[in-house]
C-alpha cells in the first residue's frame, strides 16, 4: 500500500533522511523506532505532505504522492496523527472531531464515522460537549485518533501516541490501535519511543538511525535482535 523509495529530506544545509526506503503492506501494523533525532518524525511529516522531499519516491496505492499538498494527501485515504496530539484546545471535543471529516461531504457517512469513533472510544461520547483542553492527555489522544478516522482514511500514520502519558493510558491506547487494525482492517505506521510496546503490537519493523535505516525484520525478530535489545529495550 505505502511504499518509500529513497527518500531524501533535508532542513536547509542539514540532511535529516539520507535514501531511506520502506514498504508498509495492506493491512499491517509497521513500527519505526529509533533514539531522538533519528528522523521518524520527519519521515511521517514527508509522507503527509507537510514536508518537501529533496528525493526519492512516496507511493501509495500505485502513485508516486511525494510533494503533494497535504490537503491533497488526506483526500488519497492518509491522516496522521501528530506527535504531541494537537487538538484545538478551544473547542469541544464534537467540533474537533467534526474538523476531522472537513473533506467528507456526504452526512450521512460523516454521522456513520462518529458512531464509529464513539464506538471506539466511548469516552469520547461522554466527553462530546466538553472543551478539548480540558481533557486528560489521556483523552486528548482518544480524541487525535478519532479526528484522523473521521476523514475515513485507508493509512493511518501514529507519532508517538503514548508522549506523556500514564503507563495505564498507554495500554489503553495500545490495545485501540491494535483494535482498530484487526475491527476496522486499517493499515498503520507506528512511531514510537516505547520501542518493546511498538515491536509487540506490530507485524513488521524498522530500525532509523541518524536519517539511515539500519535495520528490518518481523517485529518478533527485532525483539529478539541483540543490537536492538541493547539499544532500544533496555536489555
Amino acid at each position: 500500500m505505502l511504499e518509500i523509495k529513497n527518500l531524501a529530506v533535508s532542513y536547509g544545509c542539514i540532511n535529516a533522511l539520507h535514501g531511506i526506503s520502506l514498504r508498509v503492506e495492506p493491512g499491517r501494523i509497521v513500527t519505526l523506532i529509533g533514539s531522538n533525532g533519528a528522523g521518524k518524525t520527519t519521515t511521517l511529516k514527508t509522507i503527509s505532505g507537510l514536508l518537501k522531499p529533496r528525493a526519492g519516491e512516496i507511493i501509495f496505492a500505485g502513485q508516486n504522492i511525494a510533494g503533494l499538498p497535504a490537503h491533497e494527501i488526506v483526500q488519497r485515504g492518509l491522516s496522521h496523527v501528530p506527535e504531541g496530539r494537537m487538538v484545538f484546545a478551544n473547542l469541544t471535543v464534537h467540533e474537533n472531531l467534526m474538523m476531522g471529516a472537513y473533506l467528507q461531504r456526504d452526512k450521512t457517512a460523516v454521522a456513520r464515522e462518529l458512531a464509529l469513533v464513539f464506538a471506539t472510544f466511548p469516552r469520547l461520547k461522554e466527553r462530546e460537549q466538553q472543551i478539548a483542553g480540558t481533557l486528560s492527555g489521556g483523552e486528548q489522544q482518544m480524541l487525535a485518533i478519532g479526528r484522523a478516522l473521521m476523514s475515513k482514511p485507508k493509512f493511518l500514520m501514529l507519532d508517538e501516541p503514548s508522549l506523556g502519558l500514564a503507563p495505564l493510558l498507554v495500554k489503553t491506547i495500545f490495545e485501540k490501535i491494535v483494535e482498530i487494525n484487526r475491527k476496522h482492517g486499517l493499515t498503520i505506521l507506528l512511531v514510537e519511543q516505547n520501542a518493546n510496546l511498538a515491536l509487540e503490537v506490530s507485524h513488521y519493523g524498522y530500525v532509523l538511525e541518524t536519517g539511515k535505516m539500519i535495520l528490518q525484520d518481523d517485529s518478533a525478530k527485532l525483539r529478539q535482535n541483540p543490537q536492538v535489545k541493547s539499544a532500544y529495550l533496555g536489555a
